[in-house]
């Protein structure tokens, strides 16, 4: 239990500096304001750290600031390394977060969903029961007089 807090410690820590680093560090115009660190998970031998980042941005931007993370990846793992002072300063794998995306696709479903039931509310007013307004049988009131009656 204690390593699983040491490596959500040392995650955290990686998140901080990479953010930090990324915001005020590197002058590489591939990893503007429009990169953002979302995550980050450490192994259970704190060797290997990944981070997962999102890009506001089209393709050839998300494109960019992968490449701009690769190439600055030395620099970020130096400043854990003097950040953290552990023995070994982890190796920095860099992942482009699915979350926005998905969040994306179940947004579009949700408002296809609501048009859905938009059409069926218009469909379903001024409708009448293809029944009696009450289907439900119920015992007559008379049957059961009968029936005590014959006891």
């Amino acid at each position: 239990m204690a390593d699983n807090a040491r490596a959500k410690r040392l995650a955290d820590l990686i998140r901080e500096v990479v953010a930090q680093k990324l915001q005020r560090g590197i002058k590489d115009p591939r990893l503007g304001s429009h990169v953002t660190i979302t995550d980050t998970r450490v192994t259970g031998d704190l060797r290997e750290a990944t981070v997962f980042y999102t890009v506001y941005g089209d393709d050839e931007e998300r494109a960019a600031a992968a490449a701009g993370l690769e190439s600055a990846k030395g620099i970020l793992r130096s400043e854990v390394g003097r950040a953290a002072g552990v023995k070994f300063t982890p190796t920095l794998t860099f992942v482009a977060d699915a979350l926005p995306d998905t969040a994306r696709t179940i947004e579009d479903l949700l408002d296809k969903a609501r048009q859905s039931d938009q059409k069926v509310r218009e469909a379903a007013t001024g409708a009448s029961f293809a029944g009696a307004a009450d289907p439900y049988k119920k015992p007559d009131d008379d049957t059961e007089t009968d029936g005590d009656a014959a006891e």
